[in-house]
């Protein structure tokens, strides 16, 4: 049976008590930890009381919201995982156009609370993704191209420090700290609530999808990348291949937020750049569009991936993306997935010293993941996944931090940091993570070391 501390509000788990394994169990299956205890936070003083007690007794601590990290940072072995996932309120003020949103909220809560309203925020592509996460990383979505990652739209952030201590950040407000909580993850504290602004985006959407043999390809993904350049901001252009028992079949096309008719003769224009297998043009909510990339199958697959940020895509990387990695274009289908999503527009209009994300002039995003459910081909999955995004590792210019797997992180700030920041952003977030955390109390995250 459950049992519940009387210095907690919520339920504290430990092995053996309901709920425990599936509170533990996150997004990517190759993860199988068993933290000494789980404490499910009712409110910001079941936090400050997790973080103090983990302190006094020298464990480490996870931090659980929507579980999407693939590292499987939320889960610390024999350690304390804070679970979030009963602060999942989100309070919408459309007179202000303002949503405050509890740490533990998925994306589909504030996008389902916004939307009464006709209101919305940058908020990812899936909808069970936790907002804490993302957001803290930067948060790449929809209405980016229009307003901004979802770090540009936050108003404020209220955290539990490393001593167990409320602090609220906003630019007016601990600025630094709110200078570092846009892009820098979760090294300087648990959020326990964020204040997001708001936009008058409407309800209705547009998704534009055109299917293409990859070995006539070369030629359509050119055309798809130049119209992008001149592509207004309410289109997000998108690419994928992906492997299919009649050989690898390339997607391209954009998603439109906003009335579908603005978007003129754009669907004409990319259905034109060559002879399509198959086209698609429909117009979701944007709710649906919202769920459209939500996880089938729950938490049961294995999970890996690889990312790049794109600052050019030049006929040498259409033919290394369409490769994935292999010597031809075949069908394997143990090769992963891969994708582009278009950056630019209002992302490109915030200065970069602005936030501690970085890699603002980025054209393309690109993503190389695979899924799958036995763990014999562990190996060979993650192999094949490692070289598709060592193929296009030449034409890269950086990676979103949120991308970056443990295999990457495991050198320290040498490694993959290193392509996330700069080295005066590097610099300026050490000295704020000293300034917060001297001794790495959050640690188990695309770590920022402090000095010393």
């Amino acid at each position: 049976m459950t049992t519940t501390a009387t210095c907690f509000n919520g339920p504290l788990l430990t092995p053996g008590d309901h709920g425990y394994d599936s509170a533990r169990t996150i997004w990517n299956a190759m993860i199988d930890r068993r933290p000494r205890m789980i404490v499910r936070a009712a409110d910001v003083t079941d936090v400050a009381a997790a973080v103090r007690l983990a302190r006094e007794l020298d464990l480490e601590i996870g931090v659980r919201c929507g579980g999407h990290n693939a590292a499987g940072f939320a889960v610390p072995d024999d350690g304390l995982m804070i679970d979030l996932t009963l602060m999942g309120g989100v309070r919408v003020d459309p007179l202000r156009r303002r949503a405050r949103v509890q740490g533990g909220a998925l994306l589909g809560a504030l996008d389902r609370a916004s939307q009464a309203h006709g209101l919305a925020t940058t908020a990812g592509n899936v909808s069970d993704t936790g907002v804490g996460g993302l957001t803290l990383g930067g948060g790449m979505g929809w209405l980016a191209r229009q307003y901004g990652l979802a770090c540009d739209n936050v108003v404020s952030f209220t955290l539990v420090t490393a001593d167990g201590e409320n602090v609220t950040a906003g630019r007016d407000r601990n600025s630094e700290l709110f200078w570092g909580l846009r892009g820098g993850g979760g090294n300087f504290g648990i959020v326990t609530e964020f204040e997001f602004q708001l936009h008058e985006t409407g309800t209705r959407t547009l998704v534009a999808e055109f299917d293409f043999r990859a070995e006539d390809a070369v030629p359509v993904l050119e055309g798809w990348r130049d119209l992008n350049a001149a592509a207004p901001r309410q289109a997000t252009f998108t690419a994928d291949v992906a492997s299919t028992p009649a050989g690898p079949i390339v997607t391209i096309g954009f998603v439109w937020v906003g009335d579908p008719a603005a978007a003129g003769d754009l669907p004409a224009a990319m259905r034109a750049l060559g002879r399509p297998l198959a086209s698609r043009v429909t117009t979701p909510s944007y709710l649906e569009l919202q769920r459209r990339g939500d996880s089938t199958g729950g938490h049961a697959y294995r999970r890996y991936s690889k990312g790049h940020y794109l600052r050019g895509f030049p006929t040498a990387a259409i033919e290394a993306f369409l490769l994935r990695g292999a010597r031809d274009l075949s069908g394997d289908p143990a090769l992963p997935g891969v994708g582009l999503q278009a950056h630019g527009g209002a992302i490109d209009d915030v200065p970069d010293a602005d936030a501690a994300f970085s890699h603002r002039g980025t054209m393309f995003e690109f993503g190389a993941g695979s899924r799958w459910s036995d763990p014999a081909e562990d190996e060979a999955r993650m192999s094949a996944a490692r070289a598709a995004g060592a193929a296009i590792a030449p034409y890269a210019s950086g990676v979103y931090v949120n991308s970056l797997t443990a295999d990457e992180l495991s050198d320290g700030p040498s490694g993959g940091l290193r392509r996330a920041y700069s080295a005066e952003k590097l610099a300026r977030l050490t000295a704020l993570k000293t300034a917060y955390d001297p001794h790495n109390v959050f640690h188990l995250n695309q770590n920022i070391r402090p000095a010393g």
